[in-house]
């Protein structure tokens, strides 16, 4: 089982004045819409609907509270940067985003969603623009990196990662992919940090789901072309 098992839809807010009060610890996520990220939430926590996953980029237009228990929440922001939103909704999400990261007391950390093929974005910097000024610390999660070689996605981690470092110090990456679940564990281990979790019992969990859900990983089977920094 996961440690974030037992995690629970809690409530979704469209305004800043409905968000309920900061009381607890929470850690936000976000990226661009078609990036991967309501997948990532669905196999950090190792549910397969927790976070609705659309064919159709740009559906989650709300910001979405999802309760661990004992005052701890995993929250799904409104997705970013699909040209078919309208300009008025896009502008709201853009205050709500904007002020949500750089001003809720409550949020520990973010972890920003990346497309390995199409990463740091103009999009993608923004947001980290935003939440540089918290000092708060960011865990980049480099998805659907079962798209790309071995060789690739590890080319495109190190560039990334260069880049954080001299732009970002407080960020750190890792490849990340919800189909074959390369990562989970890692990113799992760090975010029960950032909660206060028991971090042995987290890895303990997390490799006895990994006996339990061993998949063959596609990128074996063949290069595919990925994508370069912007």
């Amino acid at each position: 089982m996961s440690v974030f098992q037992h995690t629970t839809f809690y409530t979704t807010v469209n305004q800043l004045r409905q968000l309920p009060p900061p009381d607890g610890v929470e850690i936000a996520f976000a990226g661009r819409s078609n990036a991967g990220k309501s997948s990532a939430i669905n196999s950090l926590t190792n549910r397969a609907r927790l976070a609705f996953v659309s064919k159709t980029p740009g559906r989650t237009q709300h910001i979405n509270f999802f309760e661990l228990g004992s005052g701890r929440f995993l929250v799904d922001l409104p997705g970013y940067g699909y040209a078919k939103v309208p300009l008025e909704i896009r502008q709201h999400w853009e205050h709500l985003l904007s002020t949500y990261l750089q001003t809720r007391e409550s949020l520990h950390g973010m972890v920003l969603i990346m497309d390995v093929r199409h990463p740091l974005t103009p999009l993608d910097r923004q947001m980290l623009s935003w939440f540089a000024s918290t000092g708060k610390p960011v865990h980049v999660l480099l998805t659907k990196s079962d798209k790309l070689s071995r060789q690739q996605a590890a080319k495109i981690l190190k560039d990334v990662l260069l880049f954080l470092r001299e732009t970002y110090p407080q960020c750190s990456v890792q490849l990340f992919s919800s189909m074959t679940r390369e990562g989970v564990e890692e990113a799992a281990a760090l975010l029960g940090t950032w909660f206060g979790l028991d971090t042995d019992l987290i890895q303990k969990l997390n490799a006895e789901q990994s006996q339990q859900t061993k998949i063959k990983n596609p990128r074996l089977k063949g290069n595919k072309t990925g994508g370069k920094l912007p």
